[in-house]
């Protein structure tokens, strides 16, 4: 897929999940590696109903502004898309969510949730049955994104589900392309929604 495709396809997914109410207040962050392995991240301060394929700019593996778009502000949390491209080089797409659900039911629950019984749960890579457990770790928040980075590296092995919530913060989730990341933010979005439904009676 080129570029121009890819980029108007993550900025209609932007604006459809503001419409969600998963970005308030010009929150959230998106990025995709291209076929030169290039990270094109969503610049800072963007209202995502607003957001465009123009609103995109390349970085580099510390986060820093590159080519075209050196001096323009990426947003604050590129490190983490930058780690997660390391961590997991399949990756091609990453999403980020500040959904109310999952920020709840980080609000109540130590270092991880864990999802059983749910049909939906098989969204996850590699979940073929209802049976299993799921668990999804939730990281403390912190505005040290070298430290965040240091945390995500250390815990690797519990980010297995391609998702994980940070604590009174916002989700992330990714995949090999777009529709894949969709599947797997959709997926914890939709099981935090009833978990939280479910313990709320």
């Amino acid at each position: 897929m080129q570029n121009a495709e890819l980029k108007e396809q993550i900025a209609e997914t932007i604006r459809l999940y503001n419409e969600k109410g998963w970005s308030p207040a010009t929150s959230t962050n998106y990025s995709f590696k291209d076929d030169h392995g290039i990270i094109w991240v969503s610049r800072s301060g963007v209202d995502k109903s607003k957001f465009t394929s123009s609103d995109f700019i390349t970085v580099n593996n510390e986060g820093i502004a590159t080519g075209d778009f050196i001096g323009v502000k990426p947003s604050a949390e590129t490190l983490i898309h930058c780690v997660l491209y390391e961590l997991f080089p399949e990756t091609k797409v990453i999403l980020h969510s500040h959904s109310v659900y999952p920020v709840l039911i980080s609000a109540v629950q130590s270092a991880r949730v864990s999802f059983k019984g749910y049909e939906v749960q098989k969204g996850f890579e590699g979940q073929t049955t209802h049976e299993a457990i799921v668990q999804i770790p939730i990281f403390d928040n912190t505005q040290n994104m070298n430290d965040f980075a240091a945390v995500m590296k250390e815990n690797k092995e519990l980010l297995a589900h391609h998702a994980f919530i940070i604590r009174k913060h916002g989700t992330y989730a990714w995949g090999r392309n777009l529709f894949e990341a969709k599947r797997h933010l959709e997926t914890l979005e939709y099981l935090c929604q009833c978990e939280w439904m479910l313990n709320s009676k």
